[in-house]
C-alpha cells in the first residue's frame, strides 16, 4: 500500500490526513501545537506507526508555520493557498468563493472570473488568534464564548483590525455592564467585517461560499454572523464537515504527484532528527548579570513604600479611593496619616461591579463601627458606573490621580508615566502642574495586557512568566511592534532555540521601546524627565521596571504599591475634599441588599442614536452609559446654550435647500470634499435648473453598505464612508451623480500651495472603478475653482458631453452665484467663530478649537466629540473659524495643503489666547497627518499650551476620549489655580 501524508503546520494548530491508494481518507487530525511545533510534528508520526510501518509513503508540508518544518526536514513544501486550491477543485468544484480562517492567517480564494487569492499578511485580525484573545478578554472559553453569541440581542461595532484595537472598544462595554451575549456576537462580527473589508477589499462575495479552518468549523455563531451578513443561504453557504483538514488534505493530493517516497522508519528518523536541531542563541545583553544585581536593585525600590497598618487594629475615620481600571479594579482605605489600612488588587474578569461590591463587604466587615468612611472617590475607565453604583462621593480623571500620588512619593516629579493593563498615561509636570499629557491611542502594545496574553498562550501565570525574565542570558529581541505582528516572532524565537525566560525579558524591552518611542515619541531621555515616576501594574513586572531604567540610563522612583497608585490617589484626593463628616458610599445593610441589572438600548433623543446600557440597581437608582451627550440622563441638550460651530456648520451644510428643476435631479455626496465645497456646487447646479439631492446623514448602516466595494482596508473612514453615500443616492433612484477630482481647494493665502489630500483629491476615480454604477450617469471632471473663467470653460464641456445641452451665459450665470455662495458661507464661519470666541470672553468659559479637516464635523466621524466637549463646559470653535485671524507665516515643513495650513494657524491663534486649548482631530489611515502633528505640537508647547490628539475611526466608544479630554480640562484648571495662587 502506498500512502499519501499531508502535514498543515499552522500558526497555532497542526493538522495531519493520511490518504490511501483510492484518495479515501484513512487518517485525520487537528489539535493546537501551543508552538511545540517539533515536538508535535514527531508525535504525529509516532501515533502514524500502526497504519505507515511497512509501507510506501509520500509527504508534502504546507501552513504559516510549515515550511520552516520542510526546510529542516528536507520535505516538499507547498504553498497552503494551492494546496487548498487543489483540495477545492477535487472534492467541492461547484465553489465559487473560498473564505478560510486559521490561527493566524486569513485568506480568500476567488474562483470564479479570474482566479483570485487574498491573504493578510502583517495583521492577525479577524483569525482565530483574534477570537482567543477576546475569549480571555471575556474570561470564557471558545465554546462558551459561542453559545453566548447565539443568544445576542444587539451588534456593537468593534474594531477588528488586531486584537489590540478591539480590547480598546470591547474594555468599556464591559465595564459600562453590556451584557457578554451581545459583546461576544459583536466580536464575530467584527471578523466577518475584517473579512469582507480587509481581505475582500471590494470584490464581491457571492455565489457558492465555502469555508475553512478551524474558527469556522467549530463557531456556530461565526457561522451565523457571516450567513447573515453576506445574505447566504443553505445551499449557497457550504461548511464542509472536512473544513478544519482541508489544507491538509490539499497537501496530501499534493503529494500525490510526487516522486519521492519515503517508508516509516526513514520518515521517524527525519523527524526525530528535527527536533534535536539547536540554534545558537542570539540576543540582546541580560536585564541583570547576576542575583546578587537584582537583589540590589530590589532593595533600592523597596525604600519607595507606604506604611500598612491593620484595618482590625485601627479606630478613627477613613478615605477610601478605588480605581475601576480596563482589566483590573484597585481599592485602598487610609487613615489620616496616610498610611493604608487596606488595599486589594484584582482582574475584574469582566464584571467590576461584583469587584467592587465583594472588597467593600470585606472593608465594611473588618471595619465594624469602630472605622467611619469619611470621604471616597473613584477614578479609572468605571468611574462613572462605580460611583452611581455604590454612591462614591467623588469622581475623578485617571491623570489627576495618579498625579496625586505620585507628588506623595516624589515631590519633585516631573514625568509620570502609568502603564496599566491596556492603557498608558504619561504627563510632563511643570510649576507643580500638568503640563502635558500623552495617552496610547487604540493600541495596547506597549501595555501589560500585551504581556499577559502572551503568558496565557504559553501556558503561564504572569507572575511567573514575569519572573523567568529577570535572569535569562539571552532576551530575544522583538522589536517594538504590536501584539498579534508579534506572535509570529516570537514563535520563530522558540524555533531558534530561546527559552520562555528570554521571551519574557525580550517582551519587557519591547513595551518599554512601544512606551518611549511610540506613544511618548521621546527623541531622547532627556526628554523624559530627571524625576520620573512610574506607576501601574505592569512596572510591578521587575523585568519592565530594570529595562525602562535601562533606556533611560538613570533610576526612576517606583512606589512599592505602583499597582494601587490610582486607587491610592482618588483616596488622597477624597481626604484633601472631604477631610471630615460622612462618606455615601453605601453601608453593609445597603450592600447585602445590592442587586444590579443591565440592558442594552438605542437612544432616539437625537440624531447620534447611541448604543445605551442602561445599569439599574437595588435602589432604583440607573447609570446611563455610551451616551456621547446628556439627553439619556437629563432629557435636553448638555452644554446649554453654548457656541458649537461643529454643530453650527453641520446643521448650515444639511439644511440647503433643494427644489424641482426642469433639468431633473443631479446627487452629491456628502462626503470628503463636499463639505467644503457643498455651498458652491449646490447653489451652482440649482442656478443651472437641477433638484439638487445630497446623499443625507452618515451612519454605520451607511457604511455597511458600501462596505463591499471598498479597494483598501487601510483609507481613512472618512474615505470609506463615500462607497455608502453613493449607495444613498443609487437607492434614491438618483440617475446622474456629480463628484468632481479636486486637485486645488480655494486658495486662502495662508499657505504656499492650496492642494487637497490625495485621497480628497482623486477618490472619485476609486468609487468609478470599484462601484457597480450601471443605469447611473456619474460625472468626475477633474476641475479647479481658482479661476473663474477657465472654470466656467472646463465645467461646461465636461456637462454637455453628458448631454446637458448647457450654454455659455446660463453657465456665467451660475458661476457667478456659486462663487457668491461659497464667500458668503466662508464669511459666515468666520462670523461665528468671532461671535463663539466673544461668547466664551464675555461668560468666561473655556473654550476648545476642534481642529481637524471639513469633514471631520460629519456626526458619524466625529463621533460627537463636540457634544462632549460642551457637556464639559467648552465652547467649541473650529480651525477656520480662527485660522483667518493669524494670517501667513512660514512653517519649518512643507506647507501646502489648506487644511494643513488651517490647523497650524488655528494653533498659533490658540497658542496665545487666554482660557483656550486645541485638541486635533486625525483619521486613522491618514498619512499626511504624520506632517501635521508634529508641527502642531512644536506650535501649542512653543507657547506653552498642551497638545491634544485624538485619533478617530469607525469605533464610536468615547471612553477613552473622556479620559484625555478630561486630563485637559483638570490641567487647565490647575494652571488657573496655580495662577491664583501666584497672584
Amino acid at each position: 500500500m502506498s500512502y499519501k501524508l499531508g502535514l498543515d503546520v499552522g500558526s497555532t494548530t497542526i493538522k495531519a490526513v493520511v490518504l490511501d491508494d483510492r484518495d479515501e481518507i484513512v487518517y485525520k487530525s487537528y489539535e493546537r501545537h501551543l508552538s511545540r511545533v517539533r515536538e508535535l510534528a514527531l508525535q504525529k508520526i509516532e501515533e502514524l506507526g500502526e497504519l505507515l510501518r511497512g509501507h510506501r509513503v509520500k509527504v508534502a508540508v504546507t501552513g504559516s508555520a510549515g515550511l520552516g518544518v520542510a526546510k529542516e526536514s528536507g520535505l516538499d513544501f507547498v504553498q497552503e493557498v494551492y494546496a487548498t486550491a487543489g483540495a477545492v477543485k477535487r472534492f467541492v468544484p461547484q465553489t465559487d468563493v473560498v473564505i478560510e480562517l486559521g490561527g493566524e492567517d486569513a485568506k480568500i480564494i476567488f474562483l470564479k472570473g479570474a482566479l483570485e487569492e487574498r491573504m493578510n499578511s502583517t495583521c492577525a485580525g479577524g483569525t482565530g488568534a483574534f477570537i482567543d484573545q477576546m475569549a480571555t478578554l471575556l474570561d470564557v472559553d471558545l465554546a462558551t464564548l459561542d453559545e453566548l453569541s447565539l443568544r445576542h440581542k444587539k451588534i456593537y461595532p468593534i474594531a477588528s483590525r488586531c486584537g489590540v484595537f478591539a480590547k480598546t472598544d470591547i474594555q468599556p462595554l464591559i465595564n459600562q455592564g453590556a451584557d457578554k451575549e451581545n459583546i461576544a456576537a459583536s466580536i464575530f462580527q467584527a471578523v466577518v467585517d475584517q473579512t469582507i473589508a480587509g481581505l475582500a477589499q471590494g470584490r464581491a462575495i457571492e455565489g457558492n461560499v465555502l469555508f475553512l479552518g478551524g474558527p469556522l468549523s467549530f463557531l456556530k455563531g461565526l457561522q451565523a454572523r457571516f450567513i447573515e451578513t453576506l445574505e447566504l443561504d443553505e445551499r449557497s453557504a457550504n461548511f464542509h464537515p472536512l473544513a478544519p483538514y482541508f489544507v491538509a488534505l490539499g497537501a496530501a493530493c499534493y503529494a500525490g504527484g510526487l516522486n519521492e517516497e519515503h517508508d516509516y522508519e526513514e520518515l521517524l528518523g527525519t523527524f526525530r532528527h528535527v527536533l534535536e536541531i539547536t540554534h545558537a542563541p542570539q540576543g540582546l545583553a541580560p536585564l541583570f548579570r547576576d542575583r546578587a544585581e537584582y537583589d540590589q536593585f530590589c532593595a533600592r525600590h523597596a525604600q519607595n513604600d507606604v506604611p500598612q497598618r491593620p484595618l482590625a487594629d485601627y479606630s478613627g475615620p477613613a478615605w477610601l479611593g478605588v480605581d475601576a481600571g480596563s482589566t483590573t479594579t484597585k481599592m485602598v482605605l487610609i487613615d489620616g496619616a496616610c498610611n493604608i489600612l487596606y488595599s486589594h488588587y484584582v482582574n475584574n474578569l469582566g464584571n467590576p461591579i461584583s469587584a467592587v461590591k465583594e472588597q467593600l463587604e470585606q472593608i465594611r466587615a473588618q471595619s465594624g463601627e469602630r472605622v467611619k468612611i469619611v470621604g471616597s472617590a473613584v477614578t479609572g475607565y468605571g468611574e462613572d458606573l462605580i460611583k452611581s453604583a455604590f454612591h462614591l462621593d467623588f469622581g475623578l480623571v485617571e491623570t489627576m490621580a495618579h498625579f496625586t500620588a505620585a507628588k506623595h512619593f516624589q515631590p519633585q516629579v516631573d514625568f509620570i508615566i502609568d502603564i496599566g493593563g491596556q492603557d498608558m498615561k504619561c504627563f510632563q509636570i511643570k510649576d507643580n502642574a500638568i503640563d502635558n499629557i500623552v495617552l496610547n491611542e487604540a493600541c495596547s502594545s506597549g501595555c501589560g495586557s500585551f504581556i499577559e496574553t502572551f503568558a496565557k498562550s504559553l501556558g503561564y501565570p504572569i507572575d511567573e512568566f514575569a519572573k523567568l525574565g529577570l535572569l535569562a542570558e539571552h532576551p530575544v529581541d522583538l522589536g517594538t511592534r504590536c501584539t498579534v505582528f508579534m506572535n509570529s516572532s516570537v514563535k520563530q524565537a522558540q524555533k531558534n532555540g530561546a527559552t520562555v525566560g528570554d521571551i519574557s525579558a525580550g517582551l519587557a524591552v519591547s513595551v518599554v521601546k512601544n512606551a518611549l518611542y511610540k506613544v511618548i515619541r521621546a527623541r531622547s531621555a532627556d526628554d523624559i524627565g530627571k524625576n520620573v515616576v512610574v506607576q501601574g501594574g505592569t512596572f510591578l513586572n521587575d523585568s519592565v521596571l530594570r529595562s525602562f531604567e535601562m533606556e533611560l540610563g538613570h533610576p526612576v522612583v517606583r512606589p512599592a504599591i505602583a499597582g494601587l497608585m490610582g486607587a491610592f490617589g482618588a483616596a488622597l484626593y477624597a481626604r484633601s475634599l472631604q477631610p471630615e463628616g460622612e462618606s455615601r458610599v453605601l453601608t453593609a445593610a445597603e450592600l447585602a441588599a445590592f442587586t444590579h441589572q443591565s440592558k442594552a438600548v438605542n437612544c432616539g433623543l437625537c440624531t447620534n442614536h447611541c448604543n445605551l446600557t442602561v445599569n439599574t440597581f437595588g435602589d432604583g437608582s440607573r447609570h446611563i452609559a455610551g451616551n456621547r451627550c446628556e439627553r439619556p440622563v437629563t432629557g435636553k441638550a448638555g452644554g446649554g446654550e453654548l457656541p458649537d460651530m461643529v454643530e453650527w456648520k453641520y446643521e448650515k451644510l444639511t439644511h440647503l435647500p433643494s427644489e424641482p428643476g426642469p433639468r431633473g435631479d443631479i446627487g452629491l455626496p456628502l462626503a470628503l470634499n463636499m463639505y467644503e465645497n457643498l455651498p458652491f456646487w449646490h447653489a451652482f447646479f440649482t442656478e443651472l435648473g437641477f433638484r439638487v439631492v445630497v446623499s443625507g446623514r452618515s451612519s454605520k448602516a451607511v457604511y455597511l453598505k458600501g462596505q463591499n466595494t471598498i479597494p483598501s482596508d487601510t483609507v481613512c473612514y472618512p474615505a470609506k464612508l463615500v462607497h455608502g453615500h453613493i449607495k444613498l443616492l443609487l437607492e434614491q433612484g438618483v440617475q446622474t451623480i456629480f463628484y468632481p477630482c479636486l486637485s486645488y481647494n480655494f486658495n486662502e493665502e495662508i499657505s504656499d500651495n492650496c492642494y487637497n489630500c490625495p485621497v480628497v483629491a482623486y477618490y472619485p476615480e476609486v468609487v468609478k472603478g470599484n462601484m457597480d454604477l450601471e443605469g447611473c450617469q456619474f460625472i468626475y471632471p477633474y476641475i479647479s475653482l481658482n479661476d473663474r473663467k477657465v472654470f466656467e470653460k472646463k465645467i461646461t464641456g465636461y456637462l454637455n458631453e453628458y448631454g446637458f445641452a448647457l450654454r455659455r451665459g446660463e453657465v456665467s450665470r451660475a458661476a457667478e452665484r456659486a462663487y457668491q455662495a461659497y464667500a458668503d458661507y466662508r464669511r459666515e464661519v468666520k462670523e461665528e467663530g468671532a461671535r463663539a470666541l466673544a461668547y466664551a470672553k464675555e461668560h468666561g468659559c473655556k473654550t476648545v478649537i476642534l481642529a481637524g479637516r471639513p469633514y471631520h464635523i460629519d456626526p458619524e466621524i466625529g463621533h460627537g466629540i463636540n457634544k462632549l466637549l460642551r457637556s464639559l463646559g467648552f465652547v467649541v470653535v473650529t480651525e477656520d473659524g480662527v485660522s483667518w485671524m493669524t494670517g501667513y507665516e512660514k512653517r519649518t515643513v512643507l506647507n501646502q495643503w489648506t487644511y494643513h495650513a488651517r490647523m497650524y494657524n488655528a494653533a498659533r491663534y490658540a497658542g496665545q489666547a487666554e482660557n483656550t486649548e486645541l485638541i486635533q482631530l486625525v483619521s486613522f489611515g491618514c498619512g499626511l497627518d504624520a506632517i501635521t502633528t508634529d508641527e502642531m505640537r512644536d506650535i501649542l508647547r512653543g507657547c506653552g499650551k498642551i497638545y491634544t490628539q485624538i485619533k478617530i475611526d469607525e469605533v464610536d466608544n468615547l471612553g477613552a476620549i473622556k479620559i484625555r479630554i478630561r486630563s485637559l480640562l483638570a490641567a487647565m484648571e490647575e494652571r488657573e489655580r496655580q495662577q491664583h495662587a501666584a497672584n
